[in-house]
């Protein structure tokens, strides 16, 4: 298995840099297969998805799109994948951060009973609580 960084997986999806971007994709081509996969962490995961809205103003389908060409692909492994779906819809069907709704679905996954929070958009997701 190969480790993707955030900024390698990102140029797969943009070209603001379009050296970088064919680079990206052609080494994803050539290295990256089904028994050979990429992997991407939570971490880089949510570094993209910020990354996507804000520094290049996608909206939240186009992001959420992008996440989930991630998820379909079998060239490419995504650490805790069936916390990330859960957490895709989240952020799909509500105002909530991607990172928030991961978080708490892996939490959720880990055994815990709630996740403590001050952000008050995330405390209104099951199984956040506002800590007071």
């Amino acid at each position: 298995m190969i480790g993707l960084d955030t900024n390698v997986i990102l140029r797969c999806f943009v070209d603001d840099d379009p050296d970088q971007a064919r680079q990206a994709r052609r080494f994803v081509a050539e290295r990256c297969s089904r028994e050979n996969p990429g992997f991407v962490d939570r971490v880089a995961l949510c570094e993209m998805v910020w990354v996507l809205l804000r520094g290049h103003r996608f909206d939240r389908e186009k992001t959420a799109d992008v996440v989930s060409r991630l998820l379909a692909s079998s060239e490419i492994v995504l650490e805790d994948g069936d916390a990330v779906r859960a957490a895709l819809r989240t952020f799909a069907e509500r105002n909530i951060d991607f990172a928030d709704a991961l978080i708490g679905e892996v939490n959720r996954a880990r055994g815990c009973e709630v996740t403590a929070t001050f952000d008050r958009k995330a405390a209104k997701l099951e199984g956040f609580m506002r800590v007071p």
